[in-house]
């Protein structure tokens, strides 16, 4: 399967803003958008006004890279939202937030997204008590959200991740049990709760060129 290789930050630096890829980083001033301006590549000394396919296709990369999916799947889950009832681009940015990786990064158990995709991998949770090994998996409401470790502790490098949790707000769609560092999904996220800064109206004009 293909996969980014290549450094985090560069995604960054070519969106133009903070996509928190890299965790506590981004909030240093080792930050790479913080310390080069300028995007990736050969420079050439002239500016021009970007067109309107080029904010569209910066919005849609802006969304893949910021939930780490490739091409391919984006493209489904915009072809999922287009077949229901709704707003189009309101039902896509709730099937990336109801990823099992954004989740536990949503409940601050991990950094950042990647981190939480790669723990995901591992086996480190269970959902329903059932251990998943997916990122891509959709939660739904009820699930239950545990980190699978011996007798029902949580595993000692896990100790270290979560010993300031929640490290972020909780949105209010999440529940997060602290004592038990538990999470149990409440509803459907609500759109107007999501600060990915995302600008879903481009999206949908981008695949329906």
């Amino acid at each position: 399967m293909a996969r980014y290789i290549d450094p985090s930050c560069r995604q960054c630096r070519r969106i133009g803003e903070k996509l928190y890829l890299k965790g506590e980083r981004c909030f240093t001033p080792r930050c790479a958008v913080d310390r080069r301006k300028r995007p990736p590549g050969d420079h050439i000394p002239r500016r021009r006004r970007a067109s309107e396919w080029a904010l569209q296709l910066r919005e849609k990369q802006k969304a893949r890279w910021t939930y780490g999916v490739l091409e391919r799947q984006f493209r489904k889950y915009f072809e999922t939202a287009r077949e229901k009832p709704g707003i189009t681009g309101d039902l896509l940015l709730q099937q990336l937030e109801r990823r099992l990786d954004n989740v536990v990064y949503r409940l601050s158990f991990s950094d950042s997204r990647k981190q939480a995709r790669q723990m995901v991998n591992h086996r480190h949770f269970q959902v329903n008590g059932r251990r998943l090994d997916i990122p891509s998996y959709l939660v739904k409401p009820n699930d239950v959200i545990t980190w699978r470790g011996a007798n029902g502790s949580l595993p000692e490098f896990a100790q270290l991740i979560t010993e300031d949790a929640p490290k972020r707000p909780v949105p209010t769609w999440l529940n997060l049990e602290v004592s038990s560092m538990t999470g149990q999904v409440l509803s459907l996220p609500d759109v107007t709760e999501i600060e990915s800064g995302i600008d879903a109206r481009l999206i949908v004009e981008f695949y329906s060129r």
